[in-house]
């Protein structure tokens, strides 16, 4: 039955009018690249949204074990002002990150935050009830606003491990490429300063050839699995890097590393070598 109803709820195109219109919204609200980069994690190089999450459900859980204990009253009233102020970094952090991703997966993800706003509620009504003294009533909405959240939870570990959302798509690419040293072909074949693509088995790898030195990294960008063969390139030499064509997220072609998001991570590089000119790639 939950399958089902979340099966039926990836496909509700009437979520879609609301859906496009805040992603709108979020994209001209938080403009700056940089402000982005901060809330997608890149700096990190993994989603920040997830590690921001921790706050505030450590403190609302913990907050619910207390208010089930004698005495614990003030404790948990400081937890719950904690995690409702440590939700707000967390909320944007996962609107920024839910924006640039599929409609199918916003769908999930516009039900997930409304949840999750809706607990949010509770949980300010909780603490605004026990700070007047009306602490029978701030457990209610407390306890109201755990279940929710956790609804909003279950719908969030489904975007995140069923839709594969802020996962890296390239890591699977990794599991199947071949565990020995593949020959690609002649290192002179391979355009000076300019990325270009090879497939081994079924797997398209993207080689970038300095002098003698070959970078190769997964080709499917770890964000959404978009083409970066076909991205451009901005910056030369050990600098130049790799902008998806999907959702712009960039890479530096030397090593793979995430310099703008929405990637939270690296892309997958693979080991190289060069034996009498001709090039082999092998799994890290």
């Amino acid at each position: 039955m939950v399958r089902q109803t979340i099966s039926r709820l990836e496909q509700a195109s009437a979520l879609d009018a609301v859906s496009d219109r805040l992603q709108g919204v979020v994209q001209s609200v938080i403009k700056s690249r940089r402000l982005r980069d901060l809330l997608h994690g890149t700096w990190l190089g993994h989603p920040l949204h997830p590690v921001l999450v921790q706050l505030p459900v450590g403190a609302f859980m913990s907050a619910a074990v207390l208010d089930a204990l004698p005495g614990q009253d003030r404790a948990a009233t400081t937890l719950i002002a904690v995690g409702t102020a440590g939700a707000t970094p967390a909320i944007a952090a996962g609107f920024v990150d839910w924006s640039s991703l599929s409609r199918d997966q916003r769908r999930v993800g516009l039900v997930h935050a409304t949840a999750n706003t809706v607990a949010l509620g509770l949980y300010a009504g909780s603490l605004a009830a026990r700070l007047s003294g009306r602490r029978g009533l701030g457990k209610i909405l407390g306890y109201a606003g755990l279940s929710i959240a956790g609804a909003g939870a279950y719908l969030g570990g489904h975007l995140s491990y069923q839709q594969g959302a802020q996962m890296n798509h390239g890591s699977s690419e990794v599991l199947r490429l071949p565990e020995d040293w593949a020959e690609v072909g002649e290192v002179a074949a391979l355009p000076e300063g300019k990325p270009t693509v090879r497939t081994i088995g079924d797997v398209r790898v993207l080689l970038y050839r300095l002098g003698n030195e070959v970078t190769a990294m997964v080709e499917r960008c770890g964000h959404q699995g978009g083409p970066l063969g076909e991205g451009d390139v901005v910056g030369s030499g050990e600098e130049a890097c790799v902008v998806c064509p999907w959702h712009g997220s960039t890479f530096r072609l030397k090593d793979g590393l995430v310099v703008h998001g929405p990637a939270g991570g690296d892309q997958p590089t693979l080991r190289t070598r060069i034996c009498d000119g001709v090039l082999s790639i092998a799994t890290p």
